[in-house]
């Protein structure tokens, strides 16, 4: 692992300014710079960039980061391979960690992020080892370039090799990870065995699941086994192949969603590299969002089979409440007995995205579903109609395409937009764009917090007295102590090196409001003026707590068993 000290050095010597601007020319917009984002596709610039707080920030599809995240995203490349190339633009050598090959079966087991990056490594040495899976591979038509750029892998037959990987095979962090189960009978073992092995990438490139399918040759279990889900892994959040699909997903203007990890690899082996696929489970909600921050146009595309036809069906029912005006979502059946992987195998990648341009888009496919079964020629049946179309329509909160929507179902139902809008109990489609950002709902900022951002904008004035009065066991307490102890160590840094620095050692549910305030932040305030008053405020915040929590104490003991200083802070407390 790259230590966590030069990404912080790295991040105080990169100007994000200059590294965006190689990419995406920026244009000043008062203390920022600002660009039309390149993560989504606009006419109006709602990308900043400040070179103040070393951050980049779009209003329009939530995109921000520092330089390192910037590089990640626009190219497509890992954490690793960012701070490689950030290093080498300034003139920096990233340290590399020299240890013999027995530290990699250390006793004490690491973090998760640590155990599936070894249990990663594992699973490709031992694919080159194994011929039988290597044919098979080769007999779906992958090379080995492909197989190395998605980190396939295998897991051999066996029930505890991952022993040989892990001396402490029986450490908990290992179930945790998913990698590892203990019987009834105390017995532990190999979750996945006899398969070949697909990692599943984090938005860093980072591993945090694996999806492992047996060979043809293998008759017992099921086909594809996921990892379970794990504090790393919530496999309704995440994408198979997302990470690695990004930038072209970007060039192409599109993503392509299919049902299996070997669809993802083999539709990339005939240059369709803009596929991802749901993990075992159906596009949820969280899944359309995350594409929906790459591209305006999402082809959902399944077997023509009756499973493929319930799986479009729940994808589109996932996909309205998130629905916007100006996104494309599509939907392309494949032909009996094609799956993606066997079509572009046998008919190649032009016939593959020529099929893909006669996708049925959302209406349509809503359209042609509720009226499969319904002739629409009776009272009756048109009455079925409005009520099968009522809790969908209810769904969507596009403005503009509800109500085109509204008018094709009212014209199929023989009635009148304003009929409709009677009988079928709709919000109004109007209601989003009158709404005004939630502002008012915003919870108060807390003192710790504030305290925290102005430490981080400005390092320098941190004090080492500062380290006396701090107290409380809470999670934004600890996160004062930590921006004070960064603080004090680098009072020179950029903001973006102590944010960086926090990341790893407070409580990750804080940081998405810490991130959110720091993008906002007002940069022309007085720092000095506001830290010194948010300063004085938290001391006797934190003075009222010790006293509170003395006099609970106090309580508890008799008037006699007082001591003389004891009796002292209570009559000052009685006179405030």
């Amino acid at each position: 692992m790259i230590p966590d000290s030069f990404i912080q050095e790295l991040l105080n010597r990169v100007d994000i300014v200059d590294v965006i601007d190689r990419s995406v020319p920026l244009k000043k917009a008062g203390a920022n710079y600002s660009a039309c984002c390149p993560f989504h596709n606009e006419k109006s610039p709602s990308f900043t960039v400040s070179p103040t707080k070393q951050f980049y920030h779009c209003f329009g599809c939530g995109a921000h980061g520092s330089a390192i995240g910037f590089v990640m995203e626009y190219q497509g490349i890992s954490f690793v391979e960012a701070v490689h190339e950030l290093a080498k633009s300034v003139g920096m050598i990233v340290p590399q960690e020299s240890r013999p090959e027995d530290v990699v079966r250390a006793k004490v087991i690491p973090g998760l992020q640590e155990v599936m990056q070894q249990a990663a490594d594992y699973y490709r040495a031992e694919l080159k080892k194994s011929p039988r899976a290597i044919e098979y591979l080769k007999g779906r038509g992958l090379s080995g370039q492909v197989a190395g750029r998605f980190q396939i892998g295998y897991a051999p037959a066996g029930w505890q090799n991952l022993q040989a990987v892990f001396a402490d095979y029986r450490h908990e962090v290992l179930q945790t990870a998913g990698l590892v189960i203990e019987n009834e009978q105390g017995r532990c073992y190999d979750r996945f065995r006899d398969r070949i092995m697909f990692p599943i990438h984090g938005q860093k490139g980072q591993v945090i699941g694996f999806g492992g399918r047996v060979l043809e040759s293998a008759d017992a279990g099921a086909k594809y086994l996921n990892s379970p889900e794990t504090p790393l892994f919530q496999k309704g959040q995440e994408l198979y192949g997302l990470f690695l699909a990004r930038r072209a997903i970007r060039e192409a203007g599109r993503a392509l969603v299919v049902e299996g990890y070997m669809d993802v690899v083999a539709l990339a082996q005939y240059g369709i590299d803009y596929a991802v696929a749901a993990l075992g489970t159906a596009t949820t909600p969280a899944h359309i969002a995350k594409l929906m921050r790459q591209t305006d146009e999402i082809v959902f595309c399944f077997d023509g089979d009756s499973a493929g036809r319930g799986a479009a069906w729940r994808a589109a029912m996932n996909a309205l409440p998130v629905l916007k005006d100006g996104l494309r979502l599509s939907f392309l059946f494949l032909p009996a007995q094609h799956d993606p992987d066997s079509y572009v195998r046998e008919f190649g990648k032009q016939a593959f995205e020529d099929l893909m341009a006669q996708a049925m888009p959302l209406s349509q496919y809503l359209i042609q579903e509720l009226s499969a079964n319904n002739r629409l020629q009776s009272q009756e049946d048109k009455v079925q109609f409005l009520n099968e179309a009522e809790p969908i329509l209810k769904q969507i909160q596009a403005p503009r395409l509800a109500l085109l929507l509204r008018k094709r179902i009212a014209e199929l139902a023989d009635i009148s937009s304003d009929e409709m809008r009677r009988m079928v109990k709709l919000p109004e489609t109007n209601r989003q764009q009158t709404r005004s950002a939630p502002k008012q709902a915003r919870v108060t900022m807390s003192l710790q917090r504030r305290f925290t951002l102005m430490a981080i904008m400005r390092p320098h004035l941190v004090q080492e007295g500062d380290q006396q009065w701090m107290t409380g066991s809470t999670d934004e307490d600890e996160m004062v102590r930590q921006v004070v102890k960064l603080a004090l160590e680098s009072p020179d840094a950029k903001p973006v090196a102590i944010l960086h620095g926090l990341e790893s050692v407070v409580n990750a549910r804080l940081l998405p409001d810490l991130q959110r305030d720091l993008h906002l932040l007002d940069e022309s305030l007085d720092f000095e003026l506001e830290f010194d008053g948010v300063r004085r405020q938290l001391k006797d915040m934190y003075l009222q707590r010790q006293k509170a929590s003395a006099v609970d104490r106090l309580k508890e003991k008799n008037l006699s068993q007082l001591t003389e200083e004891e009796r002292e802070l209570l009559k000052s407390i009685g006179t405030r």
